[in-house]
């Protein structure tokens, strides 16, 4: 094999084409589109003309952009050379000080309409926006330039969407979300604390290939991945259905992998893909580790889904020996009212006949005479 055609075998930052598709029909799978359209994405995402992305940071702890650092579907690299021109990004940038305010004003000025503007982190609003400051600029200030200025914008993880732990009460800082502040443009919110990098990176291909983000909720959140509460899906769904609880951590119950609502999972009320794609490429995912769900995907979850570790009032439990002999209990007495009908109708029945049969015999006696 000469070196061209080996090079053919590869479309840049070392991954290779096989590599490459497989990511592509992951997230097509992710989206919910059918195989066909892959053929479509990997021309898109193969484009020389990447899309500029322009990302903010505010009030956060960076576990979003950490958590993105470890996806593999496609991997960072992959994703930041290859997919996109990430043009500003505080962490992953070498620039630092003024020279990396330089390339933000210059993205800016060059890629007006074009560019994503991602925002990571909470926005302080109270006294003037004085508590996050960038380059002697506030957190307020920077995103209603920029956020305007762009072609949409993607809020990833709920701090950014909806203000986080940052907005939880009573709210010191006056944090909200972006569509709090920014009025008249697309937000695609990607909450998550912090969010599956899959979900971001399939929103991202959705753009690149359709140039529109994908059919997103009435919380502005893609509905490929916000569409289903996570207990529809949850491994642990049967046990509950059998009314099989964990009562307390440790207990012979959690060690048999039962169901942990009683213990604080907020699953039945939470809205997020987690059960199905899961983290970090190797199928974790904090309820598989025992773990319930705290609700980190709704708004204002750090106030409505405490305390963590006691249940929500208003969930159905199961009761007794769960959702199996309650149908086996509903299916007796279903068996006996219809076998009860069915006498009741037989005995109507033979009642008409005998009616019938007395009546005849007095009509043909009073017939006779």
């Amino acid at each position: 094999m000469s070196n061209n055609d080996h090079t053919k075998d590869f479309v840049g930052g070392g991954v290779s084409r096989r590599t490459f598709l497989k990511g592509c029909a992951l997230a097509a799978a992710t989206l919910g589109l059918s195989p066909d359209v892959v053929p479509k994405m990997v021309e898109a995402a193969m484009s020389p003309k990447r899309p500029p992305v322009v990302w903010l940071h505010f009030q956060e702890c960076t576990g979003c952009s950490e958590s993105l650092l470890r996806s593999a579907r496609p991997d960072i690299a992959t994703l930041i050379l290859d997919l996109i021109s990430l043009d500003y990004h505080e962490t992953l940038m070498a620039a630092a000080g003024k020279q990396a305010e330089e390339n933000l004003r210059n993205a800016i000025k060059k890629n007006t309409g074009k560019f994503i503007c991602v925002v990571e982190g909470g926005i302080p609003t109270k006294d003037g926006g004085i508590y996050c400051k960038i380059g002697g600029r506030t957190a307020l200030d920077i995103v209603t330039e920029v956020a305007p200025r762009a072609k949409m914008v993607i809020a990833i993880g709920t701090c950014a969407a909806f203000g986080g732990v940052q907005a939880a009460k009573p709210n010191p800082t006056g944090a909200v979300g972006v569509q709090d502040i920014v009025k008249g443009q697309t937000i695609i919110n990607i909450p998550g604390c912090p969010p599956n990098p899959e979900n971001f990176l399939a929103t991202v291909v959705q753009i690149l290939t359709y140039g529109r983000p994908p059919e997103l909720d009435e919380l502005g959140r893609p509905k490929f991945a916000y569409g289903r509460k996570i207990h529809d899906h949850c491994e642990r769904r049967p046990h509950f259905d059998e009314g099989r609880f964990v009562e307390c951590f440790g207990d012979p119950g959690h060690k048999k992998g039962y169901c942990l609502y009683k213990v604080g999972c907020k699953g039945p009320v939470t809205y997020s893909n987690c059960s199905v794609e899961r983290f970090c490429n190797v199928g974790a995912w904090p309820v598989g580790a025992g773990h319930g769900c705290i609700g980190c995907t709704e708004p204002g979850f750090w106030d409505t889904m405490m305390p963590i570790y006691k249940h929500l009032p208003g969930i159905y439990i199961p009761l007794g020996g769960g959702i199996r002999e309650q149908a086996e209990k509903i299916g007796e007495v279903a068996v006996g009212g219809a076998a009860a009908v069915i006498a009741a109708h037989a005995a109507v029945g033979v009642g008409k006949k005998i009616f019938s049969s007395v009546k005849g015999s007095s009509q043909k006696k009073d017939d006779e005479k």
